[in-house]
């Protein structure tokens, strides 16, 4: 499977690049992990609809009011959810225990998507850490 680190990242102005540079990005991805991103993109979106998807450090991403607000990315051998915070993981220690994590990613399997009430709960708690201070 191609991971992120193989994808050349596209040449952009201020970081953002258009749905179809993240397309290209999820086609290199191998199923089921294609499918399995696709449907947290999807779900990402449904949550934050006013959100930019960007590519941020060579992954695709959401960014809201200019914050950096979800992320995710292939591996060889499984998917992360990274929320572009170091606490939000550590806030939801308890909804997460059935994955493997670190301060600021969520390993989950090619082929079990994040259930969307987790998502929203990820979406929630980072939304509210980078939004609070404007």
């Amino acid at each position: 499977m191609r991971s992120h680190r193989d994808a050349k990242p596209p040449k952009v102005e201020n970081g953002l690049v258009s749905k179809q540079e993240v397309d290209r990005y999820l086609a290199a991805v191998d199923e089921p992990g294609r499918s399995t991103l696709g449907a947290l993109r999807q779900t990402i979106a449904e949550l934050i609809p006013d959100a930019e998807e960007c590519i941020s450090y060579g992954m695709p991403g959401f960014r809201l009011q200019g914050k950096m607000v979800a992320g995710y990315a292939a591996y060889k051998n499984h998917l992360s959810y990274f929320p572009h915070s170091g606490s939000v993981i550590h806030e939801l220690a308890g909804d997460l225990t059935k994955y493997e994590t670190n301060a600021g990613t969520l390993r989950f399997p090619l082929d079990k998507p994040l259930p969307k009430r987790l998502v929203k709960k990820l979406v929630d708690v980072r939304i509210r850490q980078a939004l609070k201070k404007q």
